[in-house]
């Protein structure tokens, strides 16, 4: 094992699990090969994370986490215009969802079977996106742009007629010609429905 001078943090091992997990993919991947990684025995992998499911299931919350924090800055900003909100943080959802099929396919693939295996960090995950979704929404309302009397359910709604365009299952789709115009075709139709 090559020596290693920093400390150990959960951050380092999530980041080495990553490469390992690039490497070799979710089936071959060990807990022993990211303490080689590290330079570390296994056992002080297992101090910060207790089992190999949770060290995956850590990871897989740590991807999906970027796409929220990507998108956070959009839902907060509220001096801009509702429908202008709402158009952006989808249009943010669907490039993040892109990038991360697009730029690192292998690792994708990794990604959607650890997604498979971690259903608590996605259900996490998607209630953290229909909230900044549900913030705009009612930001719009009470600003006399949107009609909804249940902002949270609008959200979700919002959410659920756009899978299409951020759900995993349908990366193949994201690339295809007109794609975008379906896209907006779509928000179009969303945002004049929400219009008070």
């Amino acid at each position: 094992m090559p020596p290693t001078s920093e400390i150990l943090t959960a951050e380092r091992i999530l980041e080495a699990t990553e490469e390992v997990l690039r490497r070799h993919g979710p089936a071959k991947a060990t807990v022993v090969d990211v303490a080689r990684a590290l330079g570390v025995s296994h056992g002080s992998v297992y101090r910060h994370f207790r089992t190999k499911a949770a060290l995956r299931e850590a990871v897989t919350k740590r991807w999906l986490d970027r796409t929220s924090a990507s998108l956070a800055g959009i839902a907060a900003d509220f001096g801009r215009d509702p429908a202008q909100r709402i158009r952006d943080w989808l249009a943010a959802l669907l490039e993040a969802k892109r990038r991360k099929a697009g730029d690192d396919p292998e690792l994708f693939a990794t990604y959607m079977v650890l997604v498979d295996e971690n259903g608590g960090a996605v259900g996490e995950h998607i209630t953290d996106l229909t909230a900044q979704l549900s913030r705009i929404v009612r930001a719009g309302v009470e600003d006399g742009v949107f009609a909804a009397p249940d902002p949270a359910a609008t959200a979700r709604a919002v959410f659920q007629a756009t899978v299409r365009f951020h759900d995993p299952r349908y990366a193949r789709e994201w690339e295809l010609p007109g794609v975008e115009g379906d896209f907006e075709a779509l928000v179009e139709l969303l945002l004049r429905g929400l219009a008070a």
